[in-house]
């Protein structure tokens, strides 16, 4: 339920109710702003930026070694005498690594292109300012650069993602 709540609320209603329960009633954070650039100023803005993807990975994980810890060679370490921890660590979590790993790239973009509405919640300074003060005084060449720069950011992780499913996955081979 709490997994599915995170992934059925976007961040930009996520981040006022952060603001209202963490900030304004308990008092125990800063509502926004850089600060003093401590640690404490940013925790509201890295939440309600990564509570979706936590949510949808949580939900990933668990469909996916759930698959894996029904096949057959987990029933065959299991047979062979091997702890549960012995067969989840060293056999299923691998396996069951792959749908995640490839969701990460997608959800880099979605981290990235939701940061532009997070950092105007929270009056952080950051790209997003920047796209929106440029889109705003139709400076089209600053709006291209942040996009640019954006798509080039996806297009890395995509690359790092990429490699790191071969790693995971023997059978996959990039020639």
């Amino acid at each position: 339920a709490i997994s599915m709540t995170g992934i059925s609320i976007p961040n930009f209603v996520m981040a006022p109710i952060l603001i209202l329960v963490f900030a304004v009633y308990l008092g125990w954070l800063p509502a926004g702003g850089i600060g003093d650039g401590s640690v404490r100023n940013m925790v509201l803005p890295v939440i309600s930026l990564a509570l979706p993807q936590i949510a949808y990975i949580a939900r990933l994980t668990r469909g996916s070694m759930i698959e894996v810890l029904r096949s057959n060679f987990i029933r065959t370490a299991r047979a062979q005498g091997l702890s549960s921890m012995t067969i989840v660590l060293r056999h299923a979590l691998k396996p069951a690594l792959l749908p995640v790993i490839s969701y990460l790239g997608p959800a880099t973009a979605a981290v990235i292109t939701g940061s532009v509405v997070i950092e105007q919640i929270f009056g952080v300074p950051g790209l997003g300012r920047f796209f929106v003060q440029g889109a705003l005084n139709r400076d089209y060449t600053l709006v291209m650069g942040v996009v640019v720069f954006y798509w080039s950011l996806i297009i890395i992780f995509n690359f790092l993602v990429d490699i790191a499913y071969a790693w995971l996955d023997p059978k996959v081979r990039y020639a």
